[in-house]
């Protein structure tokens, strides 16, 4: 039997994409991504994390990767409740996941606050018939998503460090992080609006938006 795991990075940074991996291994062969040491992208280093992508991609059978562009997240945010439209976008790239995949379990990280309902959302746009095991931390739980989700923080990351030698150093891509708070206040105060990379729908970005565009010019 063949189980995948999924899950996500970047959820809830103001920069860059969100990505969401999935990983497909043969349940038999599980104990070997124990033995590589695999756990919660975010209890690792980034250097471990990168050593760690490489042996999984070996190991598995297969994996996957979706990521979603700010513009494609601004885009349901800004027509609904962010958080209920957010969970949807995410479920619905979590099946796309599992359809390219075709296990016959997989288990997911909830980013939904009912895991069940996660699961039908992803449910609803898998086109065959899959046992979805929903649950919130599943990155600490099962072995299969902690792998899954160190090849999508590697991603994310690969993403970020792009975006840092067009623009500079724009930090993490969170709201948490000064050097991101600081490259985008800089920008705004430049240019007058945000470049396609950043989530132009979160709280953060319309306040500084606001403060330094009073006048509420074009965001190109």
């Amino acid at each position: 039997m063949f189980v995948c795991g999924v899950d996500d990075a970047g959820r809830g940074s103001i920069i860059g994409p969100l990505v969401i991996a999935g990983v497909l291994v043969n349940q038999n062969e599980i104990h070997e991504l124990v033995n590589l040491g695999v756990k919660d992208s975010k209890l690792l280093s980034p250097i471990k994390r990168i050593k760690l992508a490489t042996e999984i991609v070996k190991l598995v059978k297969d994996h996957y990767i979706v990521k979603l562009s700010p513009s494609e997240i601004d885009v349901v945010v800004e027509n609904g409740s962010k958080l209920h439209r957010l969970n949807r976008l995410e479920a619905h790239a979590m099946a796309e996941v599992i359809t390219n995949l075709k296990p016959d379990v997989a288990y997911v990280d909830a980013s939904d606050v009912l895991p069940e309902r996660y699961a039908e959302h992803i449910a609803e746009k898998v086109p065959f018939k899959v046992k979805i095991i929903s649950e919130h931390k599943a990155d600490r739980t099962y072995p299969v998503v902690s792998a899954a989700s160190i090849i999508a923080k590697v991603e994310r990351d690969k993403a970020i460090a792009e975006l840092n030698k067009i623009f500079g150093n724009i930090g993490s891509g969170y709201c948490s992080d000064p050097k991101t708070i600081s490259f985008l206040k800089n920008w705004v105060k430049t240019y007058g609006f945000y470049p396609e990379h950043v989530r132009r729908s979160w709280i953060t970005a319309k306040k500084i938006i606001d403060a330094n565009n009073p006048f509420q010019g074009s965001l190109v």
